[in-house]
């Protein structure tokens, strides 16, 4: 089974970014998601510089994907997903229905790209509609259960890799406005870029002060850390293809090992999760998983 790193959600510098990849380069993962997925003014990192992150990526022996934008807003967001889908080199994760229209155009002929998360396929006809479409590998939605994982798979009619989110703060919701920027009472196109400031997003408890959401600009999270570390072994009976870890503020390398440790057999699964608990900003949930809400986490093996 494949680890791969999922697409940086938040916004760190861009020296923190660049050492963040550097070291990702020996880091035991298969497949590296790079690009901005969140916020078009986010721009420590432009596209020839994720490229150029791309290539040492790819020397390094990396399957390297390039993830568009999640919501395209402006004619300068397009003509970034145009460079994308044209880019030549590296395959292409297709977030919105936009970057799925470039990628299955005629003179494109895209026959190779990811069905990114976002893309909202519940069910095996719209997932067989994209592998019509060029699409050869499904992201699927971090709130699909196990059990309709197994039943989108069921009803594919030709192969197709299927991965899954399997550790990370969940990504819930995208909205055209900046709860990051209102949280410091400012305007979304004067934000004053105060998402550096945070690098695992902002907290937002309830009135009673319990854990309840993550503010990461646009972008809403849980406010706890979904993992499926210790439900590895029903993930590997499914037989799913690749599990997606997404890049945390810090140990991110750590939290890969343990994942890789547990399906080498170097580690059991409930005692990498145990490992796992110092390194997580917040609190671990699978709900999802089970088909219960994301909030609860389950007593797994």
């Amino acid at each position: 089974m494949k680890l791969a790193l999922g697409p940086l959600l938040y916004y760190w510098p861009r020296q923190s970014t660049l050492a963040f990849y550097a070291d990702m380069a020996e880091a035991p993962v298969d497949i590296v998601y790079l690009g901005e997925t969140v916020c078009s003014r986010r721009h420590e990192l432009r596209l020839p510089d994720w490229l150029e992150v791309a290539e040492i990526l790819a020397e390094a022996g990396k399957e390297v994907v390039l993830s568009s934008q999640v919501l395209v807003e402006s004619e300068s967001d397009l003509k970034t997903l145009r460079r994308i889908v044209a880019n030549g080199r590296f395959r292409v994760e297709a977030n919105d229905m936009g970057a799925v229209r470039l990628l299955s155009a005629a003179d494109t002929q895209a026959t190779n790209w990811v069905a990114g998360p976002t893309l909202n396929i519940f069910n095996p006809a719209t997932l067989n509609l994209f592998a019509g479409l060029g699409a050869t590998r499904w992201a699927a939605p971090p709130e699909m259960s196990r059990e309709q994982i197994a039943a989108l798979r069921a009803g594919l009619d030709a192969p197709m890799e299927v991965e899954v989110f399997a550790h990370g703060r969940l990504p819930l919701a995208y909205s055209a406005r900046c709860f990051t920027a209102r949280h410091f009472n400012l305007q979304k196109d004067t934000c004053e870029f105060r998402c550096l400031q945070f690098a695992d997003g902002i907290a937002l408890n309830t009135r009673e002060g319990q854990p309840f959401l993550t503010l990461n600009g646009i972008q809403t999270q849980s406010a706890q850390v979904h993992t499926l570390l210790g439900d590895l072994p029903a993930v590997t009976a499914d037989g799913l293809d690749i599990l997606r870890i997404s890049p945390q503020g810090e140990h991110t390398g750590g939290i890969i090992q343990l994942f890789r440790d547990a399906l080498d057999g170097l580690a059991t699964p409930a005692a990498a999760l145990h490992s796992a608990r110092p390194l997580l900003p917040a609190e671990p949930c699978n709900g999802f998983w089970h088909g219960r809400p994301g909030v609860e986490q389950l007593v797994t093996a």
